[in-house]
């Protein structure tokens, strides 16, 4: 009875402190801050000057794939598309870190990666309208996940497949935003990828809000990267708009995996400048202009513009012209696909089985027979 009274009096867990504690994590990795001032000299000595120009070239091509893309949709020649204008550091700098042998298993929000990766802009915009097509790239991918979370699971899958086959400097990286945290596939993923040691990257764009829902009324996690601990799987936070950090520190983890210790989590702190996707959702309705005013001062392109700028290795005309550059040739894939005879209910019947079934055989000899006229 005297051991349960000392109990009562002193409780035998300190639980808010362990809540407390939660919140005891370092601050994200940067290397440039929102004022174009380094803050990590060691590693902005890394990059070349080519390297820094090159960085640069990537996000105005991806800011004028966003635009030229988002002009086409309001046009009604795109399918489903989910604009990344804001994300450019987070997205280049993680892809740029990869291979072209490694796998990547990307979400919907993930086009300029898959790109990026090997497949082709006309393909890009063949997926977004549902063409059979735009899953036949040559890149080391699969198509765009859907589902929210699901790139996750397979990219458990691949990594294991990886492991299992002995394949060398090879990694599997995928991509979800913050709300694909709280689906349970993300979990299943890391948690598989753990237990089995598979080389597989996890990112977490956490661009603040999954659709309409604000990350804070996701999760009471202080941060998304923790959430890889309870799998056994490093993580870290990293400045997702500045793509010097996210490129260092995905190559960091990527060279830690190809030598032989397991999984690595990422969480880029990001934002979507515009909607959620180009189907009509309106962030004035969930957003306030102060909510957002920090996030623009926190543009990639304005931050690693000025660094290119003070070094005399950049210019506005520079910019000018490979924007107008990028969107022609964007114009031109639009072309492609367009040119592309549209697919048919018979032809996804046909691609349904490998040997069609008796009643599926009714429906393609019907529906060939109503498109022949």
């Amino acid at each position: 009875m005297k051991g349960l009274w000392r109990m009562a009096n002193k409780p035998i867990v300190d639980f808010e402190a362990i809540k407390n504690n939660l919140s005891n994590v370092s601050k994200p990795i940067q290397v440039l801050n929102e004022n174009a001032e380094i803050t990590d000299q060691e590693i902005f000595d890394t990059f070349s000057d080519d390297d820094l120009v090159e960085f640069m070239k990537k996000m105005v091509w991806e800011r004028a794939l966003h635009e030229q893309t988002m002009n086409f949709s309001r046009q009604g020649r795109m399918g489903f598309y989910a604009p990344t204008e804001g994300e450019e550091a987070s997205e280049m700098g993680t892809v740029l870190a990869m291979k072209k042998q490694d796998y990547l298993l990307p979400a919907y929000r993930d086009v300029p990666q898959l790109i990026q990766h090997g497949a082709t802009v006309t393909e890009a915009y063949l997926w977004s309208r549902g063409h059979v097509i735009g899953n036949k790239f040559k890149a080391r991918s699969m198509m765009p996940q859907i589902i929210i979370g699901a790139a996750y699971v397979e990219a458990a899958g691949v990594g294991l497949g990886i492991k299992k086959n002995k394949e060398e400097d090879t990694i599997a990286f995928t991509y979800t935003g913050d709300g694909g945290t709280s689906q349970g596939d993300s979990y299943e993923g890391m948690n598989f990828a753990g237990a089995y040691q598979a080389p597989v990257l996890f990112i977490v764009q956490n661009n603040g809000f999954a659709i309409s829902t604000p990350r804070v009324k996701q999760t009471a996690a202080p941060t998304l990267a923790q959430k890889a601990v309870a799998a056994g799987i490093p993580s870290v936070q990293v400045d997702g708009m500045d793509i010097l950090a996210c490129y260092a520190v995905a190559k960091a983890a990527r060279d830690y995996m190809v030598a032989g210790n397991g999984p690595v989590l990422i969480e880029t702190l990001t934002y979507r400048f515009g909607a959620h996707s180009s189907a009509g959702d309106d962030p004035k309705r969930y957003r306030t202009k102060e909510q957002e005013q920090p996030w623009f001062e926190k543009d990639p392109l304005i931050r690693l513009r000025k660094v290119l700028t003070d070094k005399g290795l950049w210019s506005e005309e520079q910019e000018d012209k490979l924007t107008d550059e990028y969107k022609a040739s964007f114009k031109e894939s639009i072309k492609e696909a367009d040119a592309v005879p549209a697919d048919t209910v018979s032809d996804m019947l046909k691609r349904t089985f490998e040997i069609p079934t008796p009643e599926m055989r009714k429906e393609i000899d019907k529906f060939e027979a109503k498109e022949s006229k």
